[in-house]
């Protein structure tokens, strides 16, 4: 690193548990942010500011008027723009030692062609399709799959790496084996979702992320993290495999 870059990221070299040899972890990571919604708006900007070296932006959707109440990396000026090319623009301009590769689309059954690429995958979709086709993608290719959601007033975010433990840790489809019938999904058009919620439980992923790729702290692999924006109160829980899952059992 330059000395623009100690600059830079000297916040994190003062920290025993990242110093230099982490931040040069985190400039040789490749990350793919599937989603640049609510969620993955907090996640690019804290994986940008990071230094993340590569970041894949995966998303096939436009920025609408409805979006600026939370995904605050876009603006009112920017309404109709493709989100990809508005949230690489935004990190190129954040931290331009930061690689951001664009996929405007919606990620499917061929999921796994992009992100073999990358060596973590995050994702903070609205839809189980698209899970479901990430987790199957990413269990085939032993990569860490971290799952984000949100609804009303509530969060979740859970790191899926079963490839570690056989028979232990969980998949995706161990914690939500088929799609839930149309009325028990949570659905923030029709019944909305506190903006800032957004932002908090984003940053949470993003610091997973972190912790993922620079090796530290107690992993969530094997947990869901519940976060209750009206009660303020945060709780782990442990997830443990299924043993008819069709997606991971042995």
């Amino acid at each position: 690193m330059d000395e623009a870059s100690i600059e830079r990221y000297s916040r994190h070299i003062l920290l025993r548990e990242v110093g230099g040899q982490g931040q040069q972890k985190l400039l040789a990571a490749k990350v793919l942010v599937v989603g640049a919604g609510g969620l993955g708006a907090p996640i690019l900007q804290y994986l940008g500011a990071a230094g993340v070296g590569m970041l894949g932006i995966a998303d096939d959707d436009v920025v609408s008027l409805s979006n600026l109440q939370r995904q605050v990396i876009y603006r009112t000026d920017q309404i109709g723009q493709k989100k990809v090319d508005v949230a690489r623009d935004f990190v190129e301009a954040l931290n331009p030692d930061v690689r951001v590769v664009t996929h405007h689309e919606r990620l499917g059954e061929d999921a796994g062609a992009v992100l073999s690429a990358y060596d973590l995958i995050v994702e903070g979709v609205d839809n189980f399709a698209t899970r479901f086709a990430l987790n199957a993608a990413c269990l085939a290719a032993r990569k860490p799959f971290l799952s984000a959601a949100v609804g009303r007033f509530n969060g979740q975010i859970a790191l899926f790496k079963p490839y570690e433990g056989r028979g232990v840790l969980p998949c995706y489809q161990c914690l939500t084996p088929a799609e839930p019938p149309r009325e028990m999904q949570t659905n923030c058009a029709e019944e909305g979702v506190l903006g800032a919620l957004t932002g908090v439980v984003g940053s949470l992923a993003a610091i997973e992320v972190v912790k993922e790729i620079l090796g530290i702290g107690d992993s969530l692999a094997g947990h869901v993290l519940l976060y209750d924006g009206l009660g303020g109160a945060m709780r782990r829980v442990r997830l443990r495999a299924d043993p008819a899952c069709e997606t991971c059992r042995v």
